[in-house]
């Protein structure tokens, strides 16, 4: 069962999500917040496996909240909700430690899905945001600072990284490189370990920063 935490400051979006979530077997809702505060004070206390993270609400920003409860030990998941794909915010949010976001027009089978592969380790990070992302890098006059773990990955390693930035699945990643998925897996939480990454997405955002991702590729 994966329990879920509901920050949203719209009473009737939070109906909405809940209504959804809880028609499953597999996911429950083990709270509300209207305020982001009020979301990292429930987050300690319930430990959900999985925070559907607003960003825009009165006082902090969903954004702020994601940096202090991703900084605990062992955090839940954080997705971000957003009404647009291109929100200026979500670069900031998964720096600050979200693990993808969902649109709030999405269908509620995505949805599902979504908070379902979240939950599983997965990253949630559509096509059109890992261009984004590459953009945002493309644009800095020089890369920042490599983290000096990434000299760690064997070549192979790097090379899963690099299409995990891309936006590949590991499905689509071993179709790529012409290796099995069970292969793609083991690489994945290789990377994991040697980078201290807590999931994909911070892996990603660690690729971007040491330059494995450019605008060319």
């Amino acid at each position: 069962m994966t329990s879920v935490l509901l920050v949203d400051d719209d009473a009737l979006m939070r109906a909405g999500l809940r209504m959804i979530l809880e028609q499953t077997d597999d996911m429950t809702v083990v709270g509300e917040a209207e305020t982001a505060d009020d979301g990292i004070q429930m987050a300690l206390r319930q430990r959900p496996d999985v925070v559907l993270m607003d960003i825009r609400m009165p006082g902090k920003s969903g954004i702020e909240a994601t940096g202090e409860i991703t900084a605990n030990p062992d955090p839940p998941k954080v997705i971000i909700l957003t009404t647009f794909e291109l929100d200026e915010y979500v670069f900031s949010a998964l720096r600050n430690g979200a693990s993808g976001f969902l649109l709030k027009r999405t269908p509620p089978e995505d949805l599902l899905a979504g908070v379902r592969a979240v939950a599983g380790g997965d990253a949630l990070l559509s096509p059109s945001v890992t261009r984004r992302l590459i953009e945002e890098f493309a644009a800095a006059p020089t890369p920042a600072a490599a983290d000096p773990r990434i000299a760690d990955l064997t070549e192979r390693e790097r090379e899963v990284l690099v299409h995990i930035a891309m936006g590949l699945n590991n499905q689509e990643l071993g179709e790529q490189l012409f290796i099995a998925e069970n292969t793609v897996k083991t690489h994945v939480k290789r990377i994991l370990v040697k980078l201290g990454a807590r999931d994909r997405v911070q892996a990603v955002v660690m690729a971007y920063e040491a330059g494995l991702v450019d605008s060319g590729r």
